[in-house]
């Protein structure tokens, strides 16, 4: 709470000062600032949110998902299933260019859906279940499957990180654990890597060549996509003040992610409106690395849930306004099917710290040097971070509180070197609701080691787990197996929910037809 009324008092006088020198736009060209800096162009190699935002304006996918969450064909003309659902044939639509002027074949896609199936965990599963993946013509892409895979259109169309970008063949060969940076999609627009300068600025082009869905309705990531800009310009500005500032003087078009301080007063401004585009918002969570002392040990990792508030740790993130988050998360999105009630006292009953102390030198804690990655530009992170950094200590953890920025923090979590050497324990971070919604696309879930996301947990009780909700047979089956599978996050603690955070954006009130769901820039034009 102090930390809040601080920063509304610090805010009142900063908001005062000059915008940066961002010229009024034309009509055509649109203005954003990003939730943080675009370090990483590669929407394989990283699940950062903001690389996810930047490839779907540059790479298209084969199937997209509309703000009812429904799967709908994208780069598709048509899908055939045969042989009991173990065969699936993708025809590729007419006139489907890359930025750099060939055309999308289905060997572009065969060599790209490899590739992500090696990095995502919902293209894992797919692929785990499929024999073969081959181009049988230019346009068609077959699936030979070991067994029915109903969910294949879901895992081709997701809309959260890693999302299945088709890339030409010469890029999709890349090995899937080096980051691509030559970015050439067939997206809507084309990314201008000339004008790109890591921690400042990212501009994209409209893409003359790109062809639209002839049919459906423009919804999400499915549906004709039409880019009525000519231009999309990011600007990083780390100052959230300096940036409210120049989205009320018209100098900016867009802010990702309005700081929760400022909404009143963004809110009380005629030409800005500010609300809630991804209603399924954001879980927060802490993300343990399960190969190093001293949380390699489970018994530690439980300890460790006894002292965490989720309450501490939204109102430090999101504000007072309780309609902007949730304090009562699970290992499943809240609000969303199959979120559950399964042991979740643990993380909702009374805090014990004193006892919190004794379950961790019961457990075997010995005083280890404990490495935690600090964020310092993303204003809920960090603000979350303070509060979990906080937390470690007052429990006796001998805490190295490592600050930097969220660009250093994506690429130094993928590090599995011991803490003298660059390593870390421990860091704070959020997947999109979307993501945690399902065992399909947790990526925080998934128990399968060396082939982890960062912090490479083992637990071969959680994979058995994950693999019978894909063969379940209906929702009941599914929200059953779900609940075995928090029980056993609450056992094995791959990561600990922090809450959910229910994001606004603020934009100029001139903007017309914002899409839902998320950060798109096809369909919204100036009125």
């Amino acid at each position: 709470m102090k930390r809040r009324h601080l920063l509304r008092a610090a805010t009142a006088g900063v908001v005062a000062l000059a915008a940066p020198a961002v010229r009024a736009q034309p009509a055509r060209v649109i203005k954003f600032v990003p939730q943080a800096d675009l370090a990483v162009l590669d929407p394989i190699w990283t699940t950062a949110t903001v690389t996810r935002n930047h490839a779907y304006l540059v790479f298209d996918t084969l199937y997209g998902t509309d703000a009812q969450f429904r799967i709908q064909p994208q780069m598709l003309e048509g899908q055939l299933s045969e042989n009991e659902g173990r065969q699936w044939r993708l025809t590729l639509r007419e006139g489907l260019r890359f930025h750099d002027g060939e055309p999308v074949r289905a060997q572009d896609v065969v060599a790209s859906l490899q590739r992500w199936g090696k990095r995502d965990a919902f293209g894992s599963s797919l692929m785990a279940a499929t024999d073969e993946i081959s181009a049988v013509s230019d346009r068609v892409v077959q699936f030979r499957l070991k067994k029915p895979f109903a969910l294949l259109p879901d895992a081709l169309g997701k809309s959260g990180v890693n999302m299945p970008a088709i890339m030409p063949e010469r890029l999709a060969r890349t090995d899937a654990m080096t980051r691509v940076n030559e970015m050439v999609g067939s997206g809507p627009y084309r990314f201008l890597a000339d004008q790109w300068r890591q921690g400042a600025f990212a501009a994209y082009q409209r893409f003359e060549d790109y062809v639209p869905r002839p049919d459906g309705v423009a919804s999400f990531t499915a549906g004709p996509k039409r880019a009525w800009f000519d231009r999309v310009e990011w600007h990083s500005i780390p100052d959230a003040a300096t940036t409210a500032n120049a989205l009320m003087a018209g100098e900016i078009d867009w802010w990702e992610r309005a700081s929760a301080d400022l909404l009143p007063m963004l809110k009380g401004n005629r030409g800005v409106v500010a609300r809630v585009l991804e209603p399924t918002g954001a879980v927060q969570f802490l993300r343990f690395n399960h190969l190093l002392p001293p949380f390699d040990n489970p018994a530690i990792r439980r300890a460790v849930l006894g002292a965490v508030s989720q309450t501490d740790c939204m109102l430090a993130a999101a504000g007072d306004d309780r309609g902007m988050w949730n304090d009562r998360c699970g290992a499943f999105t809240p609000g969303t099917p199959l979120a559950s009630e399964a042991g979740l006292d643990v993380l909702t009953g009374p805090r014990d710290l004193d006892r919190v102390r004794r379950d961790l030198a019961a457990a075997g804690y010995k005083g280890e040097r404990v490495v935690m990655l600090g964020v310092t530009d993303v204003p809920e992170i960090a603000a979350i971070c303070e509060v979990v950094g906080d937390m470690l200590r007052r429990i006796g953890l001998n805490l190295d509180y490592q600050t930097m920025d969220w660009g250093s923090a994506i690429q130094r979590r993928n590090a599995t070197a011991a803490v003298d050497k660059g390593g870390w324990n421990v860091h704070n971070s959020g997947f999109a609701g979307v993501d945690m919604a399902s065992p399909a696309a947790n990526l925080a879930m998934r128990g399968n080691g060396a082939q982890a996301w960062a912090g490479w947990p083992t637990s071969p009780r959680l994979e058995a787990l994950r693999d019978a909700w894909f063969d379940a047979p209906d929702l009941a089956a599914q929200k059953r197996i779900c609940d075995e599978i928090q029980l056993q996050v609450w056992q094995d603690v791959p990561y600990i929910p922090l809450g959910l955070i229910r994001r606004a954006t603020a934009y100029r009130s001139n903007l017309r037809d914002m899409p839902e769901g998320g950060v798109l820039f096809t369909g919204a034009s100036r009125g």
